[in-house]
């Protein structure tokens, strides 16, 4: 039998299935558009491990949270829950940022200078703390910790390799224009 808990995060997971397919349509628009003005693709090769990584990831939160009858955690599950939705801010404001340039592939159009306002002005790679926050806090909301630790290691390797190909890709003008940015920590000023 589902609990009210466990149908409200089978719920919030639908949602979070949906906005996958909603990212994953706007990404293919805008590759198009890169495309179209002469964009080169970088980083294939671990793309389709990416894509199969994430789509186990939405599996394993609910898995854990049936298969091992996992609760709701309380308190800790509303704190999770507030990252998750955190997450999802960030990333909205990375993607709205980027407009046509976001993508979830590594896709870069010859002579066009880096994005450095929005969240860009503060880190790096904002949308990539998006995905570590809500890795980590995603399956917290309903317990699921194995998930959050196992994803969240895998992810680490994963982002190793992914900002690697990316910041070579994005090349000697990116890597001017934020040799001074931390890539996912935002410094605070020294007062």
């Amino acid at each position: 039998m589902v609990t009210p808990t466990q149908a409200v995060f089978l719920g919030y997971m639908a949602l979070l299935v949906l906005e996958r397919v909603v990212e994953l349509v706007l990404s293919r628009r805008n590759a198009a558009l890169a495309f179209a003005q002469g964009g080169v693709e970088s980083g294939q090769a671990h793309y389709r491990f990416m894509v199969v990584f994430h789509t186990l990831f939405l599996g394993a939160c609910v898995a854990e949270v049936f298969l091992r009858d996992r609760p709701f955690p309380g308190t800790w599950g509303w704190v999770a829950l507030a990252g998750a939705v955190t997450a999802q801010a960030l990333r909205y404001w990375a993607i709205a940022t980027l407009g046509a340039r976001w993508n979830s592939r590594i896709i870069t159009v010859p002579g066009l200078p880096p994005v450095t306002h929005g969240p860009y002005r503060f880190l790096r790679h904002p949308n990539y703390v998006a995905v570590v926050l809500e890795l980590a806090c995603v399956p917290l909301i309903h317990g699921a910790w194995w998930t959050a630790v196992v994803f969240s290691v895998g992810n680490a390797a994963l982002l190793f390799v992914r900002i690697r190909a990316e910041e070579a890709a994005l090349g000697e003008a990116y890597a001017r224009a934020f040799s001074h940015r931390p890539r996912f920590i935002p410094e605070v000023p020294h007062g």
